[in-house]
């Protein structure tokens, strides 16, 4: 089962800390970045990485692998990206990977 989170025009603090969580953003300004939205997605590693796929083959998002608090571990995707980009990623991979419809409006 997967847990999947819709950010709406994410505040600068919150992708400071998505950004310390990556590997190749992290050194990236998120002053200077221009995401609309981010998606979070949750879940165990081969669900991750097939929705992290999926996101990409769907819209035009980028996927980026967030970091828990073990590196040497990872069970958390975020999806950046225009807002209706994130919205259709995200209801594409709830739909395929976890058998649910979600309807962001």
């Amino acid at each position: 089962m997967l847990k999947i989170q819709f950010i709406k025009r994410p505040t600068e603090s919150t992708l400071k800390m998505l950004f310390r969580r990556s590997g190749t953003l992290r050194t990236q300004s998120p002053a200077s970045a221009d995401y609309e939205a981010v998606g979070l997605v949750q879940g165990p590693l081969a669900d991750i990485i097939a929705a992290g796929d999926v996101a990409e083959k769907t819209s035009g998002v980028l996927v980026e692998e967030i970091q828990g608090i073990c590196p040497q571990h990872f069970t958390m995707i975020a999806l950046f990206g225009d807002t209706s980009a994130v919205a259709v990623a995200l209801a594409v991979i709830s739909e395929k990977i976890d058998g649910k419809q979600l309807n962001f409006n």
